[in-house]
């Protein structure tokens, strides 16, 4: 009875203390993450800027040189200054983030990388990831060698009806094999809908940004292909750009239209600074089917002469944090999603190729 009774309280011990053990596991595995922020000048900041304020996220060090961007988000958010430091390098001397944010130039994404892989520090981007494929290489040398996560941010990734068209196409086969993919994303502009000079001043430099809209809004369209396609990069590659306004515009296209084929396949996309207002939907046809997306939750079917409204479920992922927090703990492993460092390569090479074919006037073969 003695035993029994030693026996039922150890029990109960073990009981306790393995509550107390899933208690602190998911609470570990529900905490906000805590991020640097690299730069400033990329005005989608002020996304993750309303994350902190809300308590989404921790950031923990801000690097950015230009005082009066600090000075501005001081401001505008009650930063203390405390949070801010010159440099990434000298940002991560100081301070253990899970992850850095870039919000920078596009060409300086590989610089953000070169310091922070060799300390183990996975990074996100924002879209798209590089402005060549010799960056976009490199990046992906870095996060090999030093088994980081290098992902890609884009606000169509977290849209509840691009995942359904996903899970419709690739995994329920509703429309069957896939023979033509349209993606539209444009708006007025972003002098004309009132991005900050700050961001302005690199997202119109051809050899920071990569392009205008070619590269702003192209990149949606070959990630979601790509994606669609089950990580598949086109045969080649054929686009036409123009410059409408080159008052505005001066040094980049403001309107781009992408041809890509694949052995089976068609994909259009069609990119602008340039539209009465902002698009963001895409067309799927199937061999016996067809689905749009017109925005982030509204999906339509047809499959005769009726068009149906296709109830869209919640996506898995709400957005880019609570995404980049289940990769870093294990909760998923980036293959050929959206954000997944092998999709990115396709695009950087696509868009690539879409800025070759523009300026030499010729169909772009990939190798």
């Amino acid at each position: 009875m003695k035993n029994f009774f030693c026996f039922k309280i150890n029990y109960n011990k073990a009981l306790a203390l393995t509550g107390v053990l899933l208690l602190f596991v998911s609470a570990v595995f529900t905490q906000p993450l805590k991020v640097g922020i690299a730069g400033l000048s990329h005005d989608h900041v002020n996304g993750i800027m309303h994350q902190y304020k809300n308590g989404e996220v921790i950031i923990i060090g801000i690097a950015e040189a230009d005082e009066q961007l600090v000075e501005r988000y001081k401001k505008n958010y009650q930063l203390a200054d405390s949070l801010f430091y010159k440099s990434v390098a000298d940002m991560l001397m100081h301070v253990k983030p899970d992850a850095v944010l870039a919000y920078n130039a596009i060409a300086d994404h590989l610089a953000v990388v070169e310091v922070c892989a060799p300390k183990s520090i996975s990074v996100m981007v924002e879209k798209p990831l590089a402005t060549t494929v010799q960056q976009a290489m490199r990046m992906a040398e870095l996060a090999k060698q030093y088994h980081i996560q290098l992902l890609t941010n884009y606000e169509t990734t977290w849209y509840p009806s691009n995942q359904q068209v996903y899970e419709m196409v690739n995994m329920q086969n509703v429309i069957g094999d896939i023979r033509k993919l349209v993606v539209h994303s444009g708006h007025q502009g972003p002098k004309e809908i009132g991005c900050s000079n700050d961001f302005l001043q690199w997202l119109t430099d051809p050899e920071k940004n990569g392009g205008g809209a070619l590269t702003d809004f192209g990149c949606y369209g070959a990630n979601l292909m790509t994606w669609l396609m089950q990580g598949k990069a086109p045969v080649a590659v054929t686009a036409v750009t123009k410059q409408i306004k080159p008052a505005i515009y001066p040094k980049v296209d403001d309107d781009a239209t992408i041809l890509l084929e694949y052995p089976d396949a068609t994909g259009i996309i069609e990119a602008s600074w340039n539209w009465p207002f902002g698009i963001k939907d895409m067309e799927v046809f199937g061999e016996k089917g067809y689905l749009h997306a017109l925005n982030s939750n509204t999906l339509e079917e047809r499959d005769t002469n009726v068009y149906n409204k296709v109830m869209v479920k919640p996506a898995a992922y709400k957005d880019n944090l609570s995404y980049l927090a289940a990769v870093l703990r294990g909760k998923i492993h980036p293959a050929n999603d959206l954000s997944s460092l092998d999709n990115n390569l396709i695009v950087v090479r696509i868009l690539e190729a879409a800025r070759k074919s523009a300026h030499e006037g010729k169909r772009i073969v990939l190798k």
